[in-house]
């Protein structure tokens, strides 16, 4: 019997294009081994760069097909794992310590649900097996501890930093953890951002694949301070199909591009309600507008998903849908376009700082 040869594994593999890289797996050099034995048997194993726990088995499934079909393989064998790096920030930063990579979701304006998708999108990202944390940059506005069922305030070790506050195996920090609820917070923007700042820099985030910011609405001085101060790897923009949040989505997408922030993509939340009395199907806010969106700035289209009332009830109940119902229809959408941020911030230049030495020179 001749041995299968790795070519002929290789173009077999070739055929199989990932639906979240959106190219083949040894195009995007996920294939770490491949090993051909006498008597027919094929082992490979395939190292993806983003967490997969909801695709592995479909990923298993679909190449096992395809290597058992080369004449003289009797069997194959494949692994797959998932391996999340520390990708390249803006130039002159570097990653924050504990952050392999921290992922900015923004949108132009408010109302548009974009804390809502944060919370269920890093909620999405810790079941697919990777490490999430979860930082509330809006200083005026603080929600997520309300969204993660969270009240209590967060310990201080040594007086200086925080401990993030752990709920749904999530680590998150917010202003709101600090302060009653009901308290306003009156300040001017540069006392904002430096309380920006030392929420994200003074808290100590334990070996995390992801920090979630989610965003306050706009492109003022809590953006730019992040785009220029904070080591961001990759943004997501969140917006409605609607003109008008259309509009001020593109203003914050364009801010990114300036700052040299990759854009992963843009989720169209609320893009249909479908009625829970009798199922009709309506696009209220207009339709596809965020597809057109990505496509006009060829950026991936991340998903959409629908308005529904349970989405936002469970939300404020303190039980975001991955974590109240994680078996939905709607938890699978979030865990989707998850998989597709990751993937494809997977795909840019890793950053190699953190393997370099430190040069201290002294005189002796």
């Amino acid at each position: 019997m001749s041995v299968v040869s790795r070519t002929d594994v290789e173009n077999a593999l070739k055929g199989y294009v990932d639906p979240y890289l959106e190219q083949d797996l040894i195009a995007a050099k996920c294939v770490k081994q491949i090993q051909t034995e006498e008597n027919g048997r094929v082992e490979i194993h395939v190292e993806l760069g983003f967490p997969a726990a909801g695709y592995r088995d479909t990923l298993i499934a679909a190449l096992h097909d395809r290597l058992t079909t080369l004449p003289g393989v009797t069997e194959a064998a494949v692994r797959v794992d998932s391996k999340v790096v520390a990708h390249e920030v803006q130039k002159g930063l570097k990653p924050l310590p504990g952050v392999r990579n921290i992922i900015a979701i923004a949108s132009g304006k408010g109302g548009v649900g974009k804390s809502t998708t944060a919370v269920n999108l890093a909620l999405a990202l810790s079941a697919e097996g990777a490490r999430v944390g979860l930082l509330d940059a809006d200083i005026y506005g603080p929600s997520q501890p309300r969204m993660l069922g969270a009240n209590q305030q967060p310990e201080s070790p040594d007086g200086k930093s925080l401990l993030p506050v752990v709920s749904y195996n999530i680590q998150s920090m917010s202003i709101g953890y600090l302060i009653e609820e009901d308290t306003p917070m009156v300040w001017r923007g540069p006392m904002v951002t430096q309380a920006l700042e030392q929420l994200l820099r003074d808290t100590r985030w334990h070996d995390l694949d992801y920090l979630i910011i989610d965003l306050p609405p706009g492109t003022g001085d809590t953006q730019l301070t992040l785009s220029q101060k904070v080591p961001v790897s990759g943004a997501v923009i969140v917006t409605t199909p609607q003109d008008i949040a259309l509009l001020d989505a593109r203003k914050g997408l364009k801010m990114f591009e300036k700052v040299e922030v990759p854009v992963l993509g843009i989720v169209e939340n609320m893009s249909t309600y479908i009625c829970s009395q009798c199922g009709h199907e309506e696009n209220i806010f207009g339709e596809g507008g965020g597809k057109r969106m990505a496509e006009q700035y060829n950026v991936p289209f991340l998903g959409a998903l629908p308005l529904d009332i349970r989405i936002r009830q469970e939300t404020d109940n303190g039980r975001p849908t991955v974590a109240a119902e994680p078996a939905s229809r709607i938890a699978e959408l979030y865990r989707d376009i998850a998989r597709r941020a990751a993937a494809r911030l997977s795909l840019q230049a890793k950053n190699y700082s953190h393997k370099f030495p430190n040069i201290v020179i002294q005189n002796t």
